[in-house]
This record gives C-alpha cells, sequence and structure tokens, in this order.
C-alpha cells in the first residue's frame, strides 16, 4: 500500500514542486495539501494520513504549534509530522522536535532524502542529518527543558546505552545495527525499551534525554 503524506506549505509553487518530486518516488501519494497550519491540522484529522510534511512558517498558524496539536504530547492518536523549511535555525528545529516532529529536512534536501524521511516516519524512526542532529540537539540539551531530565526506574543496560549513543549521532535502525553487530529486530527491541523506560514518544527524544543526561556530547 501507498504511504500517505499530506502536504503543508503556505507558497503555491513550494507545494506543487513537492507534489511533482514526491510523485515520482514509488509508493507515495499525496492525498492532499494546506495552505497554513490551521488548514494542515483539520486536513489531517479528517483525511488521516500517514505522514504530515509540514513548513515552520505559515499563516495563521505556525508549522510548530501545528506539529504540538497533530503529534505532541497528549496527542491519542499521533500522526508522523516532518517538518521541512528552507530555515536551518536552532530555534525552529528545537520548537518542531519538542513538538513532537519525527524528523527534519531542508527544502533542498532532494528528492531521494525526502523519501527515506517519509518512510522513516511510518516506521516510527527518525531521518535528520547527524550534522543537525549533533548540533541541535546538544543545544535543546543546554536550552529546551528547565527542570532536569527523569532518570529511568530501570537502569539502561549497557547494549542499551550503546544504542542510544549511535542513535544520538544520527544513525538509523540498519547503521546501528551493522556499527554494533548486532540484527535489525535487535535494535528495534532496545529502541523499544529505550522509549518505555524513558518515557519517550519517539527516537528523536530518546536522543534528547541523552544529550541531556550528559551521556552524549558535542
Amino acid at each position: 500500500m501507498s504511504i500517505r503524506v499530506l502536504v503543508a506549505d503556505d507558497q503555491d509553487l513550494v507545494r506543487t514542486g513537492l507534489r511533482l518530486i514526491l510523485g515520482t518516488l514509488e509508493g507515495i501519494e499525496v492525498v492532499g495539501e494546506a495552505r497554513d497550519g490551521q488548514e494542515a491540522v483539520r486536513l489531517t484529522r479528517e483525511l488521516r494520513p500517514d505522514v504530515c510534511l509540514m513548513d515552520i512558517r505559515m499563516p495563521v498558524l505556525d508549522g510548530v504549534e501545528a506539529t504540538r496539536l497533530l503529534a505532541g504530547p497528549g496527542v491519542v492518536d499521533p500522526v508522523a509530522v516532518v517538518v521541512i523549511t528552507t530555515f536551518d535555525l536552532d530555534e525552529y528545529v528545537h520548537g518542531a522536535l519538542a513538538a513532537g516532529a519525527t524528523g527534519f529536512l531542508l527544502k533542498d534536501a532532494g528528492p531521494e532524502l525526502l523519501g527515506e524521511a517519509i518512510r522513516a516516519a511510518t516506521r516510527g524512526d527518525s531521518l535528520i542529518s547527524p550534522s543537525i542532529t549533533r548540533r541541535l540537539l546538544s543545544t535543546f540539551a543546554r536550552t529546551g527543558r528547565a527542570a532536569p531530565p527523569a532518570q529511568p526506574i530501570d537502569p539502561l543496560t549497557e547494549r542499551e546505552e550503546q544504542v542510544l549513543l549511535t542513535l544520538a549521532r544520527g544513525s538509523t535502525n540498519a547503521e546501528i545495527a551493522a556499527e554494533l553487530h548486532i540484527s535489525l529486530s535487535t535494535v528495534k527491541t532496545h529502541i523499544g525499551s529505550l522509549m518505555a523506560k524513558l518515557g519517550a514518544r519517539n527516537r528523536v527524544e530518546v536522543a534528547m534525554w541523552g544529550y541531556e543526561t550528559g551521556r552524549i556530547r558535542e
């Protein structure tokens, strides 16, 4: 079955361009377009796409707040949101990740990376370039939350600590499996365990916790 995608951007040309690009990618179907954040929230709730491609700067309701309403803490049935923007600014990325986005791409990322990000989002993975991951998550650790990060009741195992370190560098599940010489299913099991222990909703929040606790340093 095709991955159903909703595109949210206030510029007509950008939406048209994204629709054309996505139309060339096998197994991906654009099911709707939104011109602002409010329309993105309404159409996403109505159409229930697998992934919402969300611009940051939009009228009526910006992309961060729209992401929070669709994928943020407390959302009962969240939709995977991948933020795609021309602005490589820390505050936008921090806001998007904290709001529940599972990926962050610049609009010049290209079709291949865009397709990878969408497919990763449907698997519960995130796709953020390693350089952006390291820079932004470490900055988020210093400025994103006033309260100290909670410690899990059950301590992390040695293997979970290893998976956490590689995950926080922006590695995919396949890359983690290759680096640690374990199977892909084992990687998924460890990530699931990390999310459960840390109360994290996705792998981005797991990485944030790693930076916040000082396990990963710049």
